[in-house]
Order: C-alpha cells, then structure tokens, then sequence
C-alpha cells in the first residue's frame, strides 16, 4: 500500500489551496481529483456564469488570476484555465480521475479506498471536496406535487432548451438572480429572492470595501449555528432588468396543485419549470463510515476547519468556515494556511 503524508480529497480551488499551503509547511500532499480535470466543479456550472467578484479579488495564493484588467469579472472558463494552470504550476503530486469511495482510522492514520480498489494509507486526510455534487432542495409547499419540471441550478446550462416556457427560480443567491435574469431573455419569469447588495461603493467594487474593512477576513464562522445566504452583489444590470420584471420578483409561492402554483396573492397561474438556485450542502459521503466525522445531516463536526473528533482529519472549503470568504477564490487560500499549520503540527508531534 502507498504511503503518503495528506490525502487531499477534491483537486478543485479548495484542494488546490491545501496543495500549495501543505507544501509551504513541508509536507507532500497528494490531491485526489475525481474528475478529469484539477478544476474541481468548475466545468460543471451553467455556461455564462460570471464571478461577482474582480478578477484582482479572485486567485489562489501564488499566483494572481491573469489579464490585464484586473477589475473585470472572470467568466467560468476563466477560471477553469486559471485553475488548470495553477495545478501544473503546483509542485504538488495532483492525480485526477480517483475517485474516492471512503476513509476510516487506520494504526497510523487513515486508510483512503478508491473506487477501484485502489487504497492509500494517510498520515493525515484533507477533505476539500467541496459541495457541487449535493445540491440543496428544499421542501418547498407543494413542490413534490408539481406536475412540470423541477431542475436544481446544478443541472442548468444556458436557456435555449426554455424559450417560451413560463418559469418560477427559487432562490436567494448570486445564482439565482444570474440564472433568473439570462432565462427572462427567452421566457417569462419570476424571481422568488431579496434585496440586491450594491457592486460599486463610492467608486469602489464592494470588494475593495469588505478587504480594506477586514469583513471579508473576520472570523465570525465560529459564532455562526448555520450559514447565512451571503448578498446577491449587483453592478447595476440586474437591478435593472428587475425595474422591466424581466424576471419580476415577488414573495415565493403558497402551494402548487398540478402544474399550477398559488401565490400569496390568492392568485394561480400554469409553470412550466420550477428551478431551485437553493444552494450546495458539503458532500462529504466518503466520510460516513468514520464515526463521528459527520452529523445526522452530513455535515462535518469541526471548528475553523479542523475535525472535532478524529486528530488528523481537517476540512478545506466550507462555507462560513472561518469567514464570509472561506468558500471563494480569494478566502479559501487563507483558511487553507491555517488547516496546514495545524496539520504540520500535529504529525510532527508524531
């Protein structure tokens, strides 16, 4: 069996970022990938996503994101080549196509099975797989009787396959306003989400702002019993397109009978699709078989990153778990130092 110091399990932005900090500390990490490629769910996303944050704002510690404007908003693919390219240039062994199927306490560590049969045995285990592949649906009123399309966000990809349909997104993120805005360009649309934060503050992109303030780094993830919907940021294109209700935005539904939805109106219209920009849940199912590793939820026991339960085992990438950018491009780097230290700690204490 191979023996390596960290099993990093996820080779996207987040085990990226543990790659180059675990290497800073000495150690020699090897990233896990199930995918073809070290850019993680990237690839994945709907076609025209765009980063609301400034490409200045948006790399991985060691390497700024390229361009020569560094306050435009890097599109998807982007951010796949910059990834891509920031693995290759990663003194890191970074394996893709493994899959891991799980991980459980071994003598010295853990013991890390892929799909396949193949096994590692694992000083220490990083688990960085992010949330891509548990997408949220909530149990909304009515919804597991609606007779038409139910879609999560992570199956969406442009809007031609939607031209004239009628549309309800549910959602309270970035996602769902992008989504919402591109499909009112081809169909009729409604928007159950909030208020829009403003991109630019007195000149300045709002993340200069949460930078210069110390927000976006204050470690307020440990006063947090749940994630809180960060702020849908907006430049002013979907304040917009709202002011035309192309989508109008209103409270979310009261009920569904076949394919019509009740609104709080008392009003009841036909939908064609309702598509849930709900979120991600942290997908951890390699980590069921490890006691204590998870909550009944699936949701890791850790604080700051670090396992509460099983010395050696550390988290990279969750949302909220250090700060408000903890699961972005331009946080994740800083709460990956600090999930190294520790580990290069704990192992050298043997």
């Amino acid at each position: 069996m191979e023996r390596i110091d960290v099993a990093l399990i996820g080779g996207g932005q987040s085990g990226l970022a543990a790659a180059y900090a675990l290497r800073g500390q000495g150690l020699r990490p090897v990233a896990l990938e199930a995918s073809e490629q070290a850019a993680g769910s990237w690839p994945r996303y709907y076609d025209s996503l765009t980063l609301f944050s400034p490409a200045r704002y948006s790399s991985l510690p060691g390497m700024p994101f390229p361009g020569e404007d560094p306050d435009r908003y890097p599109h998807r693919d982007e951010v796949v080549a910059y990834l891509t390219a920031y693995a290759g240039r990663l003194d890191a062994d970074v394996r893709t196509g493994c899959r891991v199927a799980g991980v459980r306490r071994a003598d010295e560590g853990f013991e890390v099975e892929l799909v396949g049969g193949g096994r590692l045995a694992a000083r220490a285990v990083v688990a960085a797989s992010g949330t891509f592949g548990r997408p949220h649906r909530p149990a909304l009123p009515g919804l597991e009787d609606f007779t038409g399309t139910v879609l999560h966000a992570a199956d969406y990809r442009s809007p031609a396959p939607f031209a004239g349909q009628r549309i309800v997104v549910v959602g309270a993120g970035n996602s769902a306003v992008q989504i919402a805005a591109e499909l009112a360009q081809v169909a009729r649309v409604t928007l159950a989400s909030r208020r829009l934060a403003r991109q630019r503050i007195l000149g300045r992109d709002l993340h200069f702002w949460l930078a210069r303030t110390g927000l976006d780094r204050a470690p307020l993830g440990r006063l947090l019993r749940t994630s809180p919907t960060q702020p849908v940021i907006d430049d002013g294109r979907y304040r917009a397109a709202l002011a035309q209700r192309a989508p109008h935005r209103q409270a979310l539904f009261t009920g569904i009978d076949g394919p019509k939805v009740s609104w709080p109106d008392g009003r009841r219209e036909e939908v064609d699709t309702i598509l849930l920009a709900t979120g991600y849940r942290p997908d951890l199912p390699f980590l069921a078989g490890l006691d204590g590793a998870l909550d009944d939820t699936g949701r890791p026991w850790q604080r700051e990153g670090i396992s509460l339960m099983h010395p050696g085992l550390a988290f990279v990438g969750l949302e909220w778990q250090r700060s408000l950018s903890s699961n972005s491009l331009r946080g994740v780097g800083r709460d990956a130092a600090r999930v190294a230290r520790h580990l290069a700690a704990h192992l050298a204490r043997g």
